[in-house]
């Protein structure tokens, strides 16, 4: 293994890194103070428009998607250290690069299984920043961590699918712009194999039975940035035939392609979340006093510098390795190591946030730092896409598997 960055990465870091500090940074109180003024809290502030201009102009834009035809063409090896850097910043950065989930996820899908007319229709204007999309796959009364569990109901009637179900915490449904939601639901739900019983369906936002009921909190955040998290629900929803993705049956093989990347995506944001959080306790150390000598001549504040200072090492190492062997062997290869980080980042990444909100104090938990939010969306992704002790389990029997 060599995670040597290689030139292209090198150029492109070099160029995101300098976006970040000229136009990123200075642009996060100016969006809080825009949306104050907003007459919606869903709606973009006019900074975020103007840094995915500037960001395709210099040619920082879908950096996550390996097909060169529609992305940018990296392998997830060269991808890694990018997402990092636009995760010290994971409200503004991703957005402004177009390479914020959900969309992510649903581009993967559509470049990926949709056919020809889905792409044109729906693929390219998402590849243009023009519209945003959802994911509607968890739901509120089963286990969604168990995706065979899914309700919702795709019934074929003649040259339609009619949908109905309800579903929750579906990232990007409250924005504006969000035009169309890929939705999981069953469409052979008495099938003999239970991972052959769903289907996926494209459902434009503005078809008659769909209504985005309200939006979720997030440790009592909305999330605007992302579009919310909304409870959405498909009251005999009718969508043509065609707007079927892949084939009937295909569902829960789609969902699996999809979640492979957008895990390993959550945890190179996370490394640069960390980050963002060792530089701020670095600063607020050198800058404090309590008890007559400086934060930093603490003793027990130097071990948490340490200690996240290794942590972070480690996760990147175990990151690049798992973008490394995804590249080399593909997903199904790197499963063990996908479900390690999906494990493992999470879960550190929320120690260090924890430990720098405590070295802020009241700040720390208030809306003049980013600690407070940047901690609710890590301890997020202890959920999402999989809570840890489901990747556990698996890990386990995996690990187990060798000694039986």
């Amino acid at each position: 293994m060599d995670f040597t960055f290689d030139a292209r990465t090198e150029e492109l870091r070099a160029r995101l890194l300098a976006f970040m500090d000229e136009h990123v940074y200075p642009a996060e109180q100016v969006a809080h103070e825009q949306r104050e003024r907003l007459s919606s809290p869903w709606e973009n502030p006019p900074v975020v428009e103007e840094l995915k201009a500037e960001a395709r102009r210099q040619g920082l834009w879908n950096l996550f998607l390996p097909d060169a035809e529609h992305g940018a063409g990296l392998t997830n090896l060269q991808y890694a250290p990018l997402a990092e850097i636009t995760g010290r910043s994971p409200q503004l950065a991703p957005t402004a690069t177009n390479c914020a989930a959900p969309d992510t996820g649903n581009m993967e899908v559509l470049a990926q299984f949709g056919d020809e007319r889905q792409k044109k229709q729906w693929l390219e204007p998402l590849l243009a920043g023009e519209i945003r999309s959802a994911f509607a796959m968890t739901e509120p009364d089963v286990a969604s961590s168990d995706a065979t569990n899914i309700t919702t109901h795709i019934r074929r009637e003649g040259d339609e699918y009619v949908v109905t179900g309800r579903k929750w915490y579906i990232s990007g449904a409250m924005h504006p712009d969000c035009t169309i939601f890929i939705v999981m639901g069953k469409t052979d739900p008495d099938g003999a194999d239970i991972r052959r019983q769903q289907s996926m369906v494209l459902v434009p936002r503005d078809t008659p039975g769909v209504t985005v009921k309200r939006a979720m909190r997030v440790f009592g955040y909305e999330d605007h940035y992302h579009g919310g998290h909304a409870e959405v629900i498909f009251d005999e929803a009718r969508v043509p035939v065609s707007n079927l993705i892949g084939e009937e049956g295909g569902g829960f093989a789609i969902a699996q392609a999809r979640l492979g990347p957008g895990r390993i995506h959550h945890c190179m944001r996370l490394i640069g979340m960390a980050e963002r959080a060792i530089e701020l306790m670095c600063r607020r150390a050198v800058s404090r006093d309590a008890f007559g000598k400086a934060l930093a001549q603490q003793g027990v504040v130097q071990n948490w510098i340490a200690d996240a200072r290794v942590a972070v090492e480690q996760l990147r190492l175990l990151v690049l390795k798992t973008a490394w062997m995804m590249d080399t062997v593909g997903n199904r290869g790197a499963h063990t190591e996908i479900q390690a980080i999906k494990i493992a980042t999470p879960r550190t990444v929320v120690g260090i946030l924890d430990r720098a909100i405590q070295l802020y104090g009241a700040g720390g938990v208030s809306q003049d730092f980013p600690l407070a939010e940047l901690y609710a969306g890590a301890r997020t992704l202890m959920i999402a896409d999989g809570p840890d002790e489901v990747h556990q389990r698996s890990l386990a029997r995996r690990e187990l598997k060798k000694y039986r």
